[in-house]
């Protein structure tokens, strides 16, 4: 069992680190996020946000992206990767939102997850970023590696350490935790090559090795 004395200490640690991470895909308004999420799929937000300015400014309205030819819009995202199932994704995610919506991303869970390309760590990310509804902790890779790195779950799927996050953290903290830990996951928790020393949540790592590290700079006991 995680003590909740640890989970306070990483969360103050995060807010030491990281007070005022925020979600990276620049956007303004639910749709442009929508559309900025689906393209992060599989490829780095830097890239996404090069390539959403044009798309933004061609594209205002979820009409837009419903009745542009495919072939342009893939030929718009193709930077990103995986540009021919994106683009089918946008498309059918806007022709839902005109059919069904009015043409406005919805702010309910259910119906978001009805749209096209749109799985539970999107419809998170819509929901906390651009609506400020906590519905669950987005669990990108980063989360998904660092959660397990500081022994918060165990889980091997993104769906069941969300689950665990949710259990563990207050409510109020579920959206800005992944912003956190996102940042942290980006630049200093990192995949391949973690900056151990430069963490201040060294203690608290589960990580092979990291608790001889921190005995070794006389931090532990």
């Amino acid at each position: 069992m995680i003590q909740p004395d640890r989970v306070r200490r990483i969360l103050k640690g995060l807010d030491r680190l990281w007070p005022d991470a925020r979600c990276s895909l620049d956007h303004e308004g639910p749709l442009q996020l929508l559309v900025a999420t689906i393209l992060s799929a599989q490829c780095t937000d830097e890239r996404v946000n090069k390539v959403t300015p044009e798309l933004f400014r061609r594209f205002r309205a979820a009409a837009d992206y419903a009745r542009v030819p495919i072939e342009e819009l893939m030929e718009r995202i193709r930077s990103t990767g995986f540009f021919r199932n994106k683009s089918k994704s946008i498309q059918g995610m806007a022709r839902l939102l005109v059919a069904r919506h009015g043409g406005e991303v919805p702010r309910v869970m259910e119906a978001l997850l009805e749209l096209p390309g749109v799985a539970r760590k999107t419809a998170n990310v819509v929901m906390g970023t651009a609506f400020g509804e906590a519905s669950g902790v987005v669990v990108d890779t980063h989360v998904f590696r660092v959660s397990r790195r500081l022994g918060l779950t165990r889980q091997t799927t993104p769906e069941k350490v969300e689950r665990d996050l949710m259990k563990l953290l207050p409510k109020e903290r579920w959206i800005h935790f992944s912003h956190q830990v996102i940042q942290h996951g980006r630049n200093v928790c990192i995949a391949r090559q973690p900056r151990c020393e430069a963490c201040a949540l060294l203690k608290d790592c589960d990580r092979k090795g990291v608790r001889t590290l921190f005995l070794r700079r006389g931090e532990g006991s």
